[in-house]
């Protein structure tokens, strides 16, 4: 009787080593979560993958969506909230995040859509300069919440006020996801890979 305990008992434990291994995926080192809450709303990990310059891992970055979207239209066009969460993979300075941010909204949005949102876009520029570094596990999230706007947090702490706009929500979706996003790898990876999706051509 004893040894049949023993046996449901690992049993168990081994079921739920099962359990989390499936909880998580495994990105550089950097765990990250399959489902999350934004807004009492479940989210799933559409994909993840690394931002690269040159030859240097910067940063993971992993986007957050109700449901799975392949296509970057799908993604803009998607309802509810979204999160892309950033988790720092070596240190770096304000100023060259910032213009890597500032840069790829740059070359992603029309230019009336940059007059549009001008104001926003300099506020979130001078975001940056309140951070003299980003350190290496630093986690900088970007979530959209409908009626609220992006809100941007740094290791768990709002910064400034949120961006009412969804344009500018999906301004900052193109840094990655656009014609010309920063790391053409990364773009790949965010979007959801589905295992039927050679059928659909």
């Amino acid at each position: 009787m004893r040894h049949y305990k023993q046996w449901l008992a690992g049993m168990a434990m081994a079921a739920g080593m099962f359990t989390s291994a499936f909880a998580a995926t495994d990105v550089a080192g950097v765990k990250l979560d399959d489902t999350l809450q934004v807004a009492n709303v479940d989210l799933k990990l559409n994909g993840a993958g690394i931002r690269y310059k040159a030859i240097f891992k910067v940063y993971v970055a992993a986007l957050y969506l109700k449901d799975k979207k392949s296509t970057v239209p799908e993604v803009l066009a998607s309802t509810g909230p979204r999160r892309v969460t950033i988790v720092m993979l070596r240190d770096v300075s304000n100023e060259e995040f910032g213009r890597g941010f500032m840069s790829g909204i740059q070359q992603n949005t029309e230019k009336a859509e940059k007059v549009k949102l001008t104001a926003q876009f300099l506020r979130f520029g001078e975001l940056f300069a309140s951070v003299p570094e980003l350190k290496k596990g630093d986690v900088m999230i970007n979530d959209w919440i409908p009626g609220v706007g992006t809100v941007v947090s740094l290791n768990g702490k709002r910064m400034g006020e949120p961006y009412p706009d969804i344009a500018f929500n999906n301004a900052l979706l193109r840094i990655w996801l656009g014609d010309k996003p920063v790391d053409s790898g990364l773009k790949k990876a965010m979007l959801a890979e589905h295992e039927d999706r050679g059928n659909l051509h």
